[in-house]
């Protein structure tokens, strides 16, 4: 089946999934903007890092440098619940004089997590997907 892929003025991808005959659908294009007619086979099945889709022609890839940037926000957002919850075992310890060297140790590796050096390096959706710590993290949201 085709599908209708244009660029917006912001730079996203969008992907027009025609009811009917692909020529009456392409009056949805916004006007100014060049499109192409691909196959069903060209969009990814996989969505997790859609926001950092761009189009090539009529070939859909992924932009390595915003997918990096929604993989460090996906940690981001797995790390705040984490770190209220140590800070609640921080105050509890703090309390009773118990020592808080491992919680600060936990803290400081979901503060690191972001930073790890090896979404740097990742050059794909698959390698940036299998740097989530679970350890720190816990599941993984690519999973």
């Amino acid at each position: 089946m085709s599908k209708i892929i244009y660029t917006n003025s912001d730079g996203t991808v969008a992907i027009i999934h025609p009811i009917g005959d692909v020529n009456d659908a392409i009056k949805a294009v916004p006007s100014g903007l060049s499109y192409e007619i691909v196959d069903d086979s060209v969009i990814p099945t996989d969505r997790l890092f859609r926001d950092a889709w761009k189009q090539n022609s009529k070939i859909i890839e992924t932009d390595i440098a915003k997918a990096k940037e929604i993989h460090k926000t996906n940690i981001r957002n797995a790390r705040t619940p984490k770190l209220a919850e140590l800070d609640i075992e921080f105050q509890k310890a703090l309390e009773t004089s118990a020592s808080t060297t491992d919680i600060v140790a936990k803290k400081q590796a979901l503060r690191d997590a972001p930073a790890d050096s090896a979404i740097n390096s990742a050059t794909s959706e698959a390698e940036l997907k299998s740097q989530w710590n679970t350890s720190i993290l816990g599941d993984s949201p690519y999973s």
